[in-house]
């Protein structure tokens, strides 16, 4: 990212990515709290399973941030990813997070990172024709084509244990 788009606003980052990726979406400033998947489904009225959790971890092996795009019904169980997919996964320090992605934890979308980051997604949201993303924000979302966002963004697919 260039050093302009630094000093963007978070949903203005996520904004240019998409225009850049050449996804068109359009970001909701919603008046309630979009910080958990369930508080996110309710405010657009969806399923709690098309809410796309952006959670980024440190890689054990290489150091670097990682982002888990994960199905709001799922949580990231760290052991099975490391046993199969051999990706080891640790807990990502927030000050962290907030400088090599530029969002807030509870505001991490999944475009317009600082920095480029390994992605992997969820495969159950690959069967929605539509997923909700954090914009940025704790307040803020978009929707989109997941298997159009997976393509674009380079994501690896992979099954995250329900639970």
């Amino acid at each position: 990212m260039s050093e302009d788009s630094r000093k963007l606003s978070s949903l203005e980052r996520v904004e240019l990515a998409a225009r850049h990726l050449g996804l068109d979406i359009s970001i909701k400033r919603m008046e309630q709290s979009t910080r958990t998947a369930e508080e996110a489904a309710k405010a657009v009225g969806c399923a709690v399973g098309q809410i796309v959790k952006s959670l980024v971890f440190v890689n054990a092996d290489t150091h670097e941030l990682t982002l888990l795009l994960v199905s709001g019904s799922h949580n990231a169980d760290t052991a099975y990813i490391a046993t199969t997919y051999g990706v080891r996964l640790k807990r990502a320090d927030i000050d962290r997070v907030r400088d090599e992605t530029g969002f807030a934890i509870g505001g991490v979308a999944p475009i317009g990172h600082l920095v480029d980051l390994p992605v992997f997604m969820d495969e159950s949201l690959l069967s929605y024709d539509q997923v909700w993303c954090a914009a940025g924000r704790p307040d803020s979302i978009f929707a989109c084509d997941p298997i159009l966002l997976a393509e674009k963004i380079a994501a690896k697919a992979i099954r995250i244990k329900a639970g």
